[in-house]
This record gives structure tokens, sequence and C-alpha cells, in this order.
């Protein structure tokens, strides 16, 4: 399921490399970049787009044509420093969507509190899952329960917002099994088919990935 958006890794250790190589396989265009010169050479022929930059230069930036970007994964959680620069300098030039690796929950604060969209933990989610999670057109995936099927979150679409499940009929549109509904912290796990959706709800489903596809046509 490849993504028509344009990716950027940022930062190719192991976490970096498993995203950026899962995102390829899929048929996603990436630009994998990294400021150590050895790392680069040694992916440039598995990471056809693979460039040698430091992120954190405004110049380099700019260079790198970072206002083409779409999603850009920051992976370099041991150097605070740099990451809160690259999220900044990527936010700066229009990136919309800035997902950042983290290796603490002060980490995660900091690095939303300049900007990132989104911050993931090494220990909770792979770099093959979140790669997943991107080509799925930003459907979470919280269980693979099998190659093709997996439980996944699904935030409630804006027009579907005042009308119940029934009056929607997912299952036979998207073939969507709804196992619970969560709105915040709460989970609702016996879900009354009647009850009218609102915009701050979310679906756990278990879905075929390829026919998620169908729900961002």
């Amino acid at each position: 399921m490849a993504t028509n958006k344009n990716i950027i890794v940022i930062g190719l250790g192991r976490y970096g490399k498993a995203v950026a190589r899962e995102l390829m396989n899929s048929g996603a265009e990436v630009l994998a970049v990294d400021k150590d010169p050895d790392v680069v050479n040694a992916l440039a022929r598995e990471f056809p787009l693979c460039r040698c930059a430091d992120i954190t230069d405004r110049e380099v930036v700019s260079q790198l044509g970072m206002d083409k970007i779409d999603i850009a994964i920051i992976s370099m959680a041991s150097n605070l420093e740099a990451t809160v620069l690259a999220i900044t300098l990527c936010k700066e030039a229009g990136v919309e969507n800035v997902i950042v690796k983290c290796g603490s929950e002060t980490q995660a604060k900091i690095y939303e509190r300049v900007g990132a969209d989104r911050t993931v933990f090494p220990e909770k989610e792979s770099g093959t899952r979140l790669a997943k999670n991107i080509l799925s057109n930003g459907f979470m995936d919280i269980v693979e329960l099998s190659k093709d099927v997996s439980m996944v979150e699904i935030p409630v679409k804006p027009e579907w917002v005042g009308k119940n499940l029934i009056q929607l009929n997912l299952r036979k549109k998207y073939s969507l099994n709804i196992v619970a509904i969560t709105r915040g912290d709460e989970v609702i796990t016996e879900v009354n088919p009647e009850v009218p959706l609102e915009k701050d709800m979310k679906l756990i489903v278990i879905a075929n990935v390829q026919k998620l596809k169908k729900m961002s046509n």
C-alpha cells in the first residue's frame, strides 16, 4: 500500500533504517538523510535517495527541498538539541507532519512543545510498524493479526459525525468489524449502534488492511 506523500527520514540508525526500508519496500519514495558520511556511503546502494546532510543547518534544509516534504521522521533520540533544531526547521519549512523518535517521556514533552506532531517510542512501536501506519493513510495499527488483517484505530471522519453505525453501515461498505470506541481515555466495549458518533471519538476495528485504502479514496 504505497503512499503519494513525500517522505524524509532523518537519522539512519537502526530505527531510521527500519522505517525507510519498510516505506521503500512498499513503493514509497523516501529521502534518507544522515550527517555521518560513513553511514550514508554504506546505505547508498540500498537507498537511492540517500544524502549526507546536517539537518540542523537552515541552509542545508533549504537545499534539501524541505518545502516539498509532507512527512518528516526524525530518528535522533540520543541528541536532544539536534532533534529540537530539526523539528523547528522542518516546521518552519512547512512540513505538515513531523514524527519524532523519543527516548523518554521528558523528551516527548519537549519535542511536542517545539512542534512535533507525533512522538514514538521504539520499545512500543517498531520502525516497521510506524512505516505501515504511515502507509495506511494515518490509521493506527494496534495489533497485526495476520499478514492482511489488523486491529486498527480509525478517527471518526467529519462526514460521520452525528450519524450512528446503523446509518453508516461501515461493515458493508468497508468490511470493518467494530470492537470498541474510544473517547479520550474512555474505552467503550459495549458499542451501541444507535448512538451518534462524535468528532473526538475513534473506532477500534478489525479489518483487512488493503480494504482500508478505499476509505481514503
